[in-house]
This record gives C-alpha cells, sequence and structure tokens, in this order.
C-alpha cells in the first residue's frame, strides 16, 4: 500500500496564535516526511526475506514503521484538530463534564499537560477508551505510545517543530494559541464515531 498526503485539514491562514509559515512547514516537513517515511518503509519490509533476515534488522524496521504510521496518524489528528474558537457541545461536551467533572478542569488538565511537555517532545492526546467508556487526558512520550485499544480524537503535538518558528521556547504560549484553536465540531464528529 502507498500512503498519500491527504489535503491540509484547516485553513493555515485562520489560525489564531500559529502563522501560516508554521503550520505549512509543520504540514508539509513533518507530516509529509511521515508519509514519505512510511512508503520507504513499507517498501523495505515487502523485499524482505523475513526467514533469512536477522531479527535486529526487522525488529529495527518495524519499530520505525510504527514511528512513521503513528506520526502521519496523530498529524493528520492535529491539523484536523485545529479552526477556529468554539466550545464543545452535545454529547462530547456530556462526555467531558462526566468524565473530567467541568470543560474547566478537562481544560486545565489537558493543558497543564501541555506545557509540562515544553521543552521536550511529544503529544498530548484526548482519548475515548472503549473498554473503561470514558474520555481519558493521554501522555505519549513519542509516536510508539498510545493507549491500547483506544483511539485518541484530539491531538496537541509539543515536538518543538510545531511551535519553535513562533514561539521560540515559549512552549506554554504555543499550548495557549492551541487551547484557542480547538476545531470543536470536527472533535465532536470524531467523538461520535468512536463512542458509537
Amino acid at each position: 500500500m502507498t500512503y498519500t498526503v491527504k489535503p491540509l485539514a484547516c485553513d493555515p491562514a485562520r489560525i489564531k496564535g500559529m502563522s501560516e509559515r508554521l503550520i505549512l512547514s509543520h504540514y508539509e516537513n513533518n507530516y509529509g516526511g511521515a508519509v514519505s517515511r512510511l512508503n520507504a518503509i513499507t517498501a523495505q519490509l515487502a523485499e524482505l526475506d523475513f526467514s533469512t533476515t536477522p531479527g535486529f534488522v526487522i525488529n529495527g524496521l518495524k519499530r520505525e514503521e510504527l514511528i512513521a504510521s503513528n506520526s502521519m496518524i496523530l498529524h493528520e489528528l492535529f491539523f484536523a484538530s485545529l479552526g477556529e474558537e468554539g466550545a464543545p457541545e452535545g454529547d462530547l461536551q456530556s462526555a467531558l463534564e462526566h468524565d473530567f467533572g467541568s470543560i474547566a478542569r478537562w481544560r486545565a488538565e489537558f493543558s497543564a499537560m501541555g506545557k509540562a511537555q515544553g521543552g521536550g517532545s511529544g503529544w498530548v492526546l484526548l482519548t475515548w477508551s472503549p473498554r473503561d467508556q470514558k474520555l481519558i487526558n493521554q501522555w505519549a512520550m513519542d509516536h510508539t505510545t498510545t493507549l491500547a485499544g483506544a483511539t485518541p480524537i484530539l491531538a496537541l503535538d509539543m515536538y518543538e517543530h510545531s511551535y519553535h518558528m513562533d514561539y521560540g521556547a515559549k512552549a506554554a504560549a504555543y499550548v495557549d494559541a492551541f487551547m484557542a484553536a480547538i476545531n470543536w465540531p470536527n472533535i465532536g464528529r470524531a467523538f461520535a464515531r468512536v463512542s458509537a
């Protein structure tokens, strides 16, 4: 299977607090790079003779496949998470209030998790756990850590490439900009798909 770069899911000229230059660079270089890398790894795996290939080669390629796959998927979710100011509504609003006590409590936790990763790397994910039948704010150190059996519906990229061009080392200001630009209708649709 050949993976293709999906069209940018947000209008980079309309995201308050993030420059068009930042978003386009992030989309083209980091997301586009993940798709290209995944295609190269997939081609290598297709040519591999697993019966004679050393285990360390297989392990390395499969780990890189996981990293590239999750980078591609989480970047697609990140860009779909961006829009204009708004608030959660309907079933998503009810679930956030039920699972976190209030929207404000969810927002405080999610934002604090992003700010805690400033200067490091990784993701903050709002994830639906069908096992627990609830939403969970999840920390992900890199592209290899996700909650087993669960599906992220909102992704905050905390790798420096996602904010350094606009914010330098001020990761907390970037988190605040992201929180103000969440595309709640998109997140609501994602929640409806995974929680049905």
